[in-house]
């Protein structure tokens, strides 16, 4: 297809599939585990967290395979972005958002300290395997301090460990009894996991695709592209999080998560792509980098000095996205 119209015809429903995919992936993921009695932190921080972050890795391990390092890098880049200027930022329009003091102190500086470090590493702008792989094992060891700390921290009282909170939103939107009513049950499940994982793959796969091809028709760097549309694509999990979150009358537990799927997107997700294949990025990767910087500086200080997040503060991280995105598109 050679006309714009068809490529977006095609984002939007990899958008669909991206978010819906995720959905039963992380539903079916949560029964299971469940049944084998895992906890609420562990669930949160293993299932939901990987689980709201599938799409980026799907997407920038994909770019990666194939050779577009420039969407694979601006996608990373794009979503982190997204998380945290109009998703976090357009929440607190509805109101001013408290934060937990663990999110702030532990996964706040996590985020800095990620975002230092895919800096330094995307000065070149590049990554190679090797550093590829250090990121990776960052991000395993966070996990490793995560686990080691998450029963302490889901214990302060009134300062719950924001991947419990945020597992326990999704794991309330689960039947009660789990897989309990037999070979059915588990294989109705088993199912839905299979379904789920299947549609994020495929529709991550053509949105790559669809991509590409967008930019080559609309005369658009695929950088641009991956840093704006692809990005909020599959950043749709977040916000699926954040608005149940808001629903249910947790507005708080959306900074635990986007938090924490920030950090996982720059050392995991980066770290991946590039260890399927080393990413080469253009020059101007250096411009999303350094916006990247100043937006999660500018968050995590609105949310360490007040331990809040006001609606004039949300207004302006909102604002630096829409402004973002205009200079990029127009």
């Amino acid at each position: 297809m050679s006309s714009v119209a068809p490529q977006i015809a095609v984002l939007a429903l990899t958008v669909v599939g991206l978010a819906v995919g995720a959905r039963l992936f992380v539903d079916a993921a949560v029964r299971f585990a469940r049944r084998f009695g895992l906890s609420e932190f562990v669930i949160g921080l293993t299932i939901v967290g990987i689980g709201t972050s599938a799409p980026e890795l799907v997407v920038s391990a994909d770019a990666a395979l194939i050779g577009r390092g420039d969407l694979a890098v601006g996608n990373v880049i794009g979503s982190n972005i997204f998380n945290l200027a109009l998703i976090l930022g357009g929440l607190a329009l509805f109101g001013a958002i408290p934060v937990d003091r663990s999110a702030v102190r532990r996964d706040g500086a996590a985020l800095v300290l990620a975002t230092a470090i895919g800096g330094v590493v995307l000065l070149d702008a590049t990554v190679a395997r090797a550093e590829g792989v250090a990121m990776v094992a960052c991000m395993v060891a966070y996990i490793a301090y995560l686990l080691g700390t998450g029963d302490e921290a889901a214990s302060e009282p009134g300062d719950g460990s924001s991947a419990s909170s945020t597992a326990r939103n999704v794991a309330e939107s689960t039947p009660p009894g789990g897989l309990a009513r037999g070979p059915t049950r588990w294989s109705r499940t088993a199912a839905e996991l299979a379904a789920g994982l299947a549609l994020v793959l495929a529709s991550g796969h053509f949105m790559v695709e669809s991509a590409s091809a967008l930019a080559l028709a609309a005369g658009i760097s695929e950088l641009v592209v991956g840093e704006t549309i692809v990005a909020a694509g599959t950043s749709t999990p977040e916000l699926a999080v954040s608005l149940v979150a808001v629903r249910r009358g947790r507005v708080g537990v959306s900074v635990g998560n986007i938090l924490g799927s920030n950090v996982f997107n720059l050392l995991g997700i980066l770290g991946v792509a590039a260890i399927v294949r080393p990413l080469a990025a253009s020059p101007a990767v250096l411009t999303g980098v350094a916006w990247l910087a100043a937006i999660t500086v500018a968050a995590v200080a609105a949310l360490w000095t007040g331990r809040r997040l006001s609606r004039p503060e949300g207004g302006l991280l909102a604002l630096s996205e829409l402004v973002r995105w205009g200079s990029d598109l127009l």
